[in-house]
C-alpha cells in the first residue's frame, strides 16, 4: 500500500477530467482498508469507486481512497436462486456478464452500466425497467470512524428512483466492500417491456430471447446512443428523468401535447429527461470542449480538455433552459465533486 502525493485522477475518472489528489491510495482488502482508516483516523477522505457517476470540478484535498477489492463467489443456492456475493471492486458490467454466463438471471438489463459493483447500491443504477433492488440481497460496509463491519439489508438500504440511505442518513459514513446479489436460475422474468429492447430483438429475428439476447440488445441500444468513455469523456446519463405531480404534468401537456411520458401511480408522472433537454435545443451542441452528445441529450461530454466547471456551466443553462421553457426541474444524476 503505497501513499502518492499530488496523484492525477485523471484516469479514474470517466470524465478525463484532469485534478490532482492531494493524496491518494488504493485497497485491495478490507485489511488493507481498515489499516489505512486506522492511520489516518483525523484527515479528510475521499471514497472513490469506478469513478464513473462523479463530475470533478476541483482538485480533491483529502485521502483519496480507492476501492479495488475484486473477487465474487456463490454463497448459496436452491433449485430456483443463487446467492452471489461480489467485493466492490469489481467492474459492474463485467460482473453482468458472469452472471449471464453462469445462466443466472436478474441484471442483464442494465449491461455496460459503467462503474464499479460497490457503488450500484448507493445509485440503486438501473436500465429498461430494472433496477439493483430487484435483485439486492444486502451489502457489506465499513464504517468509516470505528472501521466497524455492517452489513446493510434492502429494507435499511430505503432505495428509492436512484436514490439510498448511502446518499442521506449514512452519506460519508460507510464504505460499501461486497454486494449480495439474488439472481434466478430458471424461469427467468426476461424483461423486455421497454420499446428499444423490443425493435432490437424484432431486428434480429429473437422470438423467444435468453438472458444474454437481452444483454446483447442492451448493449446494442447503449452503443447506439452512449459513446465509450475510453474514446469521449461522459459519465452516461448526466441528469435524472424528471418525477412530476400529476396536476402539474395535465397543466405541462396540455401546453405539449407531443410530451412523452410514463405513469408512475395515480399521482406521479415520469417525463425523460432527454426530450427536455433535446427539445430545448441542446442536443448535439458543443461549448468548447464540453457539449452535449449528438445521439443522446442526457448525456454531456468531454470533447478532449474541458474543465470539470466548464461541463457543470452547461449542466446549468441546460436546467435553467428546460425550468424556462417547460417548468419542470431536472437533477444531476452525477455527482457533482
Amino acid at each position: 500500500m503505497t501513499i502518492h502525493n499530488n496523484f492525477s485522477l485523471k484516469p479514474y475518472n470517466t470524465f478525463g477530467i484532469e485534478a490532482k489528489a492531494e493524496q491518494f491510495v488504493a485497497v485491495h482488502s478490507t485489511e488493507e482498508l481498515c489499516s489505512i482508516l486506522q492511520q489516518h483516523p483525523n484527515e479528510k477522505k475521499f471514497i472513490l469507486g469506478g469513478g464513473s457517476n462523479m463530475l470533478l470540478t476541483q482538485d480533491i484535498k483529502a485521502l483519496v481512497i480507492h476501492v479495488d477489492l475484486k473477487g465474487k463467489k456463490i454463497l448459496k443456492e436452491d433449485e430456483e436462486s443463487v446467492w452471489v456475493e461480489s467485493q466492490a471492486g469489481e467492474v459492474w458490467h463485467e460482473f453482468v456478464l458472469w452472471t449471464i454466463d453462469q445462466n443466472f438471471g436478474g441484471l442483464e438489463n442494465m449491461s455496460l452500466i459503467p462503474g464499479n459493483v460497490g457503488t450500484t447500491p448507493v445509485q440503486n443504477i438501473g436500465a429498461y425497467g430494472t433496477e439493483i433492488k430487484d435483485t439486492f440481497v444486502s451489502c457489506e460496509a465499513m464504517h468509516i470512524a470505528t472501521q466497524q463491519m455492517k452489513t446493510f439489508t434492502k429494507e435499511e438500504c430505503h432505495f428509492g428512483y436512484r436514490e439510498s440511505v448511502f446518499k442521506h442518513e449514512a452519506k460519508d459514513q460507510y464504505i460499501i466492500t461486497s454486494v449480495v446479489f439474488k439472481l434466478t436460475k430458471k424461469n427467468h422474468k426476461i424483461n423486455i417491456s421497454y420499446g428499444d429492447i423490443t425493435k432490437e430483438l424484432e431486428k434480429n429475428k429473437i422470438q423467444i430471447p435468453t438472458l444474454k439476447d437481452v444483454s446483447n440488445a442492451v448493449i446494442a441500444i447503449r452503443r447506439s446512443k452512449l459513446p465509450d468513455p475510453k474514446e469521449l469523456g461522459n459519465s452516461g446519463s448526466f441528469f435524472k428523468n424528471p418525477i412530476i405531480s400529476k396536476s402539474d404534468f395535465d397543466k405541462i401537456h396540455a401546453l405539449h401535447p407531443e410530451m412523452p411520458h410514463y405513469v408512475i401511480s395515480e399521482t406521479e408522472v415520469k417525463v425523460p429527461a432527454g426530450w427536455l433537454i433535446e427539445q430545448a435545443g441542446f442536443k448535439g451542441k458543443r461549448f468548447g470542449d464540453a457539449g452535449v452528445h449528438k445521439n443522446q441529450a442526457l448525456v454531456l461530454v468531454n470533447y478532449g480538455n474541458a474543465t470539470g466547471q466548464e461541463i457543470l456551466n452547461v449542466s446549468k443553462d441546460i436546467q435553467a433552459t428546460v425550468l424556462k421553457e417547460y417548468g419542470i426541474s431536472i437533477e444531476a444524476e452525477v455527482n457533482v465533486i
